[in-house]
């Protein structure tokens, strides 16, 4: 059987398997806004868990982290590293208790809804779904580019078509299932994920000749500084990118959407162990991308590293299921960004910012066709991407960052946090981020490094001059 044939046959029924979860979701969704965008706040720890992870560690990770591992070397593992302390064990033991027990006090279910009502400010509602919106918009692409990439080398299908298969399978469960469907498929694929990454690097190590000959042959590479820390990319772009996909991801609503929707604080220590565990699969891309500089040396494009090396190293079936995983990683993303782009557009702005009534089931029905709206803008700019993978990961990531951190977390912990501090806070940290990046990140530094610096002072300063003295605390 040619191996065309068993990456088809291995996607097909996994896609089949994705439109099943659908169907079911669709069946068991409560027809309502809780419904449709927090699955009726029932998630267990498991699922919780390993949909976080799945939403976390896309394509983007699994194809931009390779690319990066493929330029840069072995010092981006330290990505991977703090991909797991801060953007998931941290992120779990500060974040999960007190969102879960403050946006059920306030009947919040987005982030934009939440920040709303801890500060009573409507502005900082409307900003904050406004940057969401367009910037998560921004981030799908970079998810749907990893898919593509993928099917262009594994399946030689053209670039195009991979996007096609990828955007429509995902657009239809989630249009069907709401966010039943988006985590469900997520704990599904993370396992998929996990295990595709897991065979990868058994085969890699074993083709480069073991650990011992694989490190001796990388180091005799560019004089070595591809086993060296920062090595190539340099303290600054080092620790600015750990920053901006691990602290970064403290203020990335559809992931903090997980806290709301978790069936109770009780299951929140259980949540935590497990998402930990499989956060565990971020060091795999980046030092599988490194692997592919030794293996599958001389690529145009860094973002086809992980996909060469699996071409290279893996026999077909073992490839399909990879293909699969890559496909997994990027399709749970892209859900979990079409449900919060989605919310962010419909609820907090159409509905509560607009004051545009709609009854639930209408409601559900409209942002049923937002989410199919944005998927199909996502996929026109994923046609022809203007960056690698991480970079457009990285700009949109700053904004939305730069915008909800501070405000989300000294919600969660500071009750004098007033509504000017807030709204201010929002306003300063998303354009000093987007003006920094527009000039192309003096002294290597990203974006959001000053993005959230300028943030957490403008909040801070405006706090202290201006307090909030009636706010109470609500968990």
């Amino acid at each position: 059987m040619s191996p065309g044939i068993i990456y088809a046959l291995v996607i097909f029924l996994y896609l089949v398997i994705l439109f099943f979860i659908g169907l079911v979701s669709s069946a068991r969704m409560k027809r309502s806004a809780e419904g449709f965008y927090l699955g009726s706040r029932s998630i267990g720890p498991w699922v919780t868990a390993f949909s976080f992870v799945a939403a976390y560690f896309s394509s983007v990770v699994i194809i931009g982290g390779g690319g990066f591992g493929y330029k840069y070397g072995m010092a981006t593992i330290w990505v991977g590293a703090t991909n797991v302390l801060v953007g998931t064990l941290l992120a779990w033991i500060a974040l999960g208790k007190r969102t879960r027990s403050l946006s059920t006090a306030l009947n919040a279910i987005t982030m934009p809804d939440l920040l709303g009502k801890v500060y009573r400010s409507p502005e900082a509602k409307l900003f904050s779904a406004l940057i969401i919106g367009i910037f998560l918009v921004i981030y799908s692409v970079s998810v749907l580019q990893g898919m593509g990439h993928s099917f262009a080398i594994l399946m030689d299908l053209p670039y195009i078509y991979g996007l096609l298969i990828s955007g429509i399978i995902i657009i239809v469960y989630v249009a069907l299932g709401g966010y039943l469907a988006v985590v469900w498929t997520g704990f599904f694929q993370a396992w998929i994920m996990l295990f595709g990454l897991l065979i990868l690097t058994v085969a890699a190590i074993a083709r480069a000749g073991g650990l011992n000959q694989l490190f001796l042959r990388l180091g005799a590479i560019d004089q070595g500084k591809l086993l060296q820390t920062p090595g190539i990319w340099g303290w600054p772009g080092l620790l600015s990118y750990a920053a901006i996909v691990s602290l970064g991801v403290w203020g990335m609503p559809q992931l903090v959407s997980r806290f709301y929707s978790i069936k109770s604080v009780r299951v929140l220590k259980l949540g935590t162990v497990l998402a930990t565990a499989g956060a565990t699969m971020a060091l795999l891309p980046y030092f599988n991308g490194a692997v592919a500089r030794l293996l599958c040396p001389g690529l145009s494009n860094p973002d086809q590293a992980i996909p060469s090396l699996v071409k290279t190293s893996l026999s077909p079936v073992s490839a399909a299921i990879f293909l699969t995983g890559v496909v997994a990683a990027g399709m749970s993303t892209f859900a979990a960004i079409l449900i919060t782009a989605a919310s962010a557009l419909v609820k907090d702005l159409l509905r509560d910012s607009f004051g545009v009534r709609l009854a639930p089931e209408r409601e559900v029905t409209v942002s049923r066709l937002v989410a199919a709206g944005i998927g199909a803008i996502a996929f026109l700019i994923a046609i022809k991407p203007p960056a690698m993978i991480l970079v457009i990961t990285g700009f949109s990531w700053a904004v939305i960052a730069s915008t909800t951190l501070w405000p989300y977390l000294f919600g969660l912990y500071w009750h004098r946090g007033s509504r000017v501090a807030a709204f201010s806070s929002m306003l300063a940290g998303s354009i000093t981020a987007l003006v920094w990046m527009a000039l192309k990140n003096p002294f290597r530094i990203h974006g959001f490094i000053p993005g959230i610096v300028v943030s957490l002072l403008v909040f801070v300063m405006l706090t202290l001059i201006f307090p909030n003295r009636h706010r109470k605390r609500l968990h």
